[in-house]
């Protein structure tokens, strides 16, 4: 027998000082973050002061929202990282939570505010649908706006490259918050009509207000219509087509929301005028990725994971354009450039870990070194400058 057996704590002792169950020791355990430090006669787990200091410390990281797979490979096993850097991580997550269950209340009071008809558990479907895309595409906007707030406004952007004149019909499909609208309200043509098509319980909802508000103020003869309908259901294309053709319809921004991407292009080469285009925004090889990758070679980091997905972008692409090759005989491809300017070294090395999510233990390993490459850089020129193009085509019969 140990002669310090008395000196030591059995799992219920133990679990009982830090405030946990015998089972959550044993589960510990299992998961190789707390292993005993003997056993007694009866072989049942010891622990020691020291083992107490260790679940004190996974108890604490657990209850600020770590997972027991963090806990083990980041800070307990003991080959991870600095520990402001993991902190730095965990409150971007926290906050990333705070912002999910924002964006689920506030689909929820749209909800409940719908008076046309009895709500059903349809609705809920299509509700916990809208609030995932929704999510994704604010998300992505919001982190643009950070980084090129130096920049001109995007949506401006977009709407210069639209063929957009005076007393065109323009169909908006997918139109949601509508900020190439909002954003360009004073530039719209005169006597332009918009029709905009989106579904209930997204951002199309505060852009119903917004239309109320602002439909004295457009310039002479604009008007914007805006209906609550499934563009995968043909009876919105069927309503669609009462006005007949349109000289400019516009598809940002919704092909990765729709099941069959496809049948809407279709419907859009329908309904579209003999000298009119159709706008539509898709995959294209990413200057984040070919920046990462330059980065990787330069530091002698392999750099196989980001040259897959470069080839699989270009696949895509091509893929892309020959689907719109199907239904329109013209097919012409714009890039939009948009220039992201960070100062942050954390906030690269987070996109980079987003982008390489699941290459963890490689950025892991590789972190203080493309940590310290991103800092030198922003030293240097006082910000790092990567150019991003963004991908759209412009198709017409």
């Amino acid at each position: 027998m140990d002669k310090n057996t008395d000196k030591k704590m059995t799992s219920g002792e133990i679990a009982k000082k830090a405030g946990v169950s015998q089972k959550a020791v044993r589960l510990y355990d299992e998961k190789g973050l707390l292993k005993p430090t003997g056993y007694s006669e009866g072989n049942y787990r010891l622990y020691d002061e020291g083992s107490l200091e260790i679940l004190e410390k996974i108890v604490a990281l657990k209850n600020i929202g770590f997972s027991l797979e963090e806990i083990r490979d980041n800070l307990v096993a003991g080959d991870a990282v600095n520990v402001e850097e993991a902190l730095r991580i965990q409150l971007k997550k926290m906050e990333e939570k705070h912002y999910q269950i924002d964006k689920v209340c506030a689909a929820i009071h749209r909800t409940l505010e719908r008076k046309d008809r009895e709500l059903d558990w349809d609705d809920v479907a299509a509700m916990v649908q809208n609030i995932s895309l929704d999510q994704r595409a604010d998300e992505r906007h919001w982190d643009a706006l950070k980084h090129t707030a130096k920049e001109q406004d995007w949506y401006e952007k977009i709407f210069e490259s639209l063929p957009v004149k005076a007393g065109d019909k323009v169909l908006d499909l997918g139109c949601g918050y509508a900020k190439l609208w909002r954003n360009n309200r004073d530039r719209i043509p005169e006597d332009t009509k918009i029709y905009g098509y989106d579904v209930r319980g997204s951002w199309a909802d505060d852009f119903e207000k917004y239309i109320e508000e602002n439909k004295n103020s457009l310039s002479a003869g604009v008007e914007i219509r805006l209906e609550f309908s499934d563009l995968e259901k043909e009876e919105t294309w069927e309503k669609i087509a009462e006005e007949k053709e349109y000289s400019v319809i516009i598809a940002h921004y919704l092909q990765y929301m729709l099941e069959d991407p496809e049948a809407m292009v279709r419907h859009s080469a329908e309904v579209l005028a003999d000298d009119g285009v159709f706008s539509i925004n898709g995959p294209g090889v990413s200057k984040w990725h070919l920046f990462l990758r330059d980065i990787m070679e330069k530091l002698g980091i392999r750099a196989e994971a980001i040259e897959e997905k470069i080839a699989q972008q270009s696949t895509v692409r091509n893929t892309f354009e020959d689907m719109l090759r199907r239904h329109f005989g013209r097919v012409e491809y714009v890039t939009l450039t948009n220039r992201w300017h960070y100062e942050d070294a954390d906030e690269l090395l987070q996109k980079l870990r987003e982008t390489l999510a699941d290459q963890e233990k490689l950025i892991n390993a590789k972190q203080n070194k493309l940590k310290a490459c991103f800092e030198e850089k922003i030293r240097e020129n006082g910000e790092i400058v990567i150019d991003i193009d963004s991908s759209f085509w412009h198709c017409s019969k």
